[in-house]
């Protein structure tokens, strides 16, 4: 079996659940070990390191508040002096917050932001001084960084535009030292949060061009192709 990513370390957060446990599963079929963080299901992280770690890599989950970006530096440190290096960063940790401006309450705005920006902002920062020549930091995003689409999403709106907005900045800030800064926009995805079925998914569904909603394993295989060797002159998009 095929190992593009054999002998590379990376760092996904929000990797317990969803999205962001299929790319941990994919890195580490793909030959990565793998690092990643969970906010609060203790079980639902050791039982997605269990299954990387059956791919033959060291796969390991660490208990991180994307909600607190000021502590995600010593994460990094932490990485570090446990697996040597980062090669790839994944920012995949995000929530979702809805309602018309003039009804959202200034803390819970407050928190999205923390989540989607600050803390990838944070992670990034630190990350990429390790980061040797061709490191990969790959955005979790959305359509809806690209789109506004839908009624009362404006502050999740902006905090994906702020997303795209540093994917497009940093690739020129860190091209010469050839480090690739992408990011993956998916439109409605299958998970728990938010379900392929029920009369809110149905508008969803009428809107994409194949007539369903992703899986998190297509959205996983988009990042490890972005990852790996394959993805060398895509970069900022």
């Amino acid at each position: 079996m095929s190992k593009p990513l054999k002998n590379k370390v990376a760092l996904v957060t929000g990797g317990s659940r969803g999205i962001g446990a299929a790319i941990v599963r994919r890195l580490a079929k793909d030959g990565a070990n793998v690092a990643f963080t969970y906010s609060t299901s203790a079980k639902a992280a050791a039982a997605v390191a269990r299954e990387a770690a059956g791919f033959g890599v060291v796969a390991k989950a660490y208990r991180a508040d994307s909600a607190a970006p000021k502590t995600l530096p010593r994460l990094v440190a932490r990485v570090l002096k446990e697996f040597g290096r980062i090669d790839v960063l994944v920012n995949n940790a995000g929530v979702f917050l809805g309602g018309k401006i003039g009804e959202i309450r200034p803390a819970d705005y407050e928190h999205l932001m923390r989540i989607n920006v600050d803390a990838v902002f944070a992670l990034t920062n630190a990350a990429v001084k390790h980061m040797k020549t061709g490191g990969r930091i790959i955005n979790i995003s959305s359509i809806l960084g690209e789109r506004a689409t839908g009624p009362d999403m404006g502050v999740y709106n902006a905090s994906k535009f702020a997303v795209t907005g540093f994917r497009r900045r940093w690739a020129k800030d860190l091209g010469a030292r050839g480090s690739l800064v992408t990011a993956v926009q998916p439109g409605p995805i299958d998970t728990d949060l938010n379900p392929a079925t029920g009369a809110h998914a149905e508008p969803m569904r009428r809107q994409t061009a194949l007539g369903r909603f992703g899986r998190p394993e297509e959205v996983a295989a988009a990042v490890a192709f972005l990852a790996g060797p394959a993805a060398g002159y895509i970069t900022g998009a």
